[in-house]
């Protein structure tokens, strides 16, 4: 056995006992309340233990951040039994990668730009669907990350009406790091705000299909459950640490 090509936080037996802790916790955090969505993030997972997951842990969401390597592993992507495997664009989207991916994603993530909006919307109509999307927010207006600050939000969505293959679902938010719980659940408690305040003025009726609010990663989703939070997007908590130039952590420990 090549012990060069097999990373340890890929093993399978680690990647079912953290799925099981991550989707019991989120059961308790839940308890009386709407189940929350788990996107598994799987930014730099081979095809083959991200197929592991579908096929045997019953994984039916994943997200990619990187156009290229999502166009490398869809073709080899299974399905789950019985249902269909719903791929969402977590990352960063550039409006000349729109083309390659807009037939192939059920979801959009990332919208921060009129400009981005716009290209969504001619390419979602060349193949003739709707496209969701979630608008990205910088809730922490921090400058080196995109999202649309928090008081150009109400601006921009009105902005977006023009765009009949656009269906906006929802928010997306990446909080600051921290090593706070109260950090994040600042930032987490005002986004839901802004969810929950556009969810009931539903501008130029726009946001009638208003139900998704993303937000949380592996070292934050308990917070973001508790501010409301209706999808959490697990990547380091399921298949272990990302390791630079694919150098693996022997001990799997999740660091974001």
């Amino acid at each position: 056995m090549d012990t060069q090509t097999i990373e340890p936080r890929f093993e399978h037996g680690l990647i079912a006992a953290r799925l099981t802790e991550a989707r019991a916790e989120l059961a308790a955090l839940t308890e009386g309340r709407a189940p929350v969505k788990l996107t598994a993030v799987t930014k730099t997972v081979p095809v083959d233990v991200i197929n592991y997951t579908i096929d045997e842990l019953g994984i039916d969401c994943i997200g990619e951040n990187r156009v290229q390597e999502l166009l490398e592993k869809y073709d080899s992507l299974h399905q789950p039994k019985g249902g269909k495997l719903e791929i969402h664009l977590i990352g960063s989207l550039q409006t000349n990668k729109v083309k390659y991916i807009i037939d192939k994603v059920d979801m959009i993530e990332s919208l921060d730009s009129l400009k981005l909006a716009a290209e969504i919307d001619r390419q979602a109509k060349k193949h003739g669907r709707i496209m969701d999307v979630l608008i990205e927010v910088n809730i922490g207006r921090e400058p080196q990350k995109g999202g649309v600050l928090p008081e150009e939000l109400y601006s921009f969505i009105d902005s977006l009406a023009p765009f009949d293959s656009l269906r906006l679902r929802g928010l997306m938010t990446i909080a600051p790091k921290s090593d706070k719980k109260e950090d994040y659940l600042k930032y987490f408690s005002e986004t839901y705000q802004y969810y929950l305040d556009i969810s009931k003025k539903n501008p130029h009726n726009i946001c009638r299909d208003f139900d998704t609010l993303s937000m949380g990663m592996s070292d934050s989703y308990r917070e973001a459950v508790s501010a409301g939070a209706t999808e959490v997007r697990l990547g380091s908590s399921i298949f272990g640490r990302r390791r630079p130039h694919g150098i693996s952590d022997p001990a799997g420990i999740p660091n974001n």
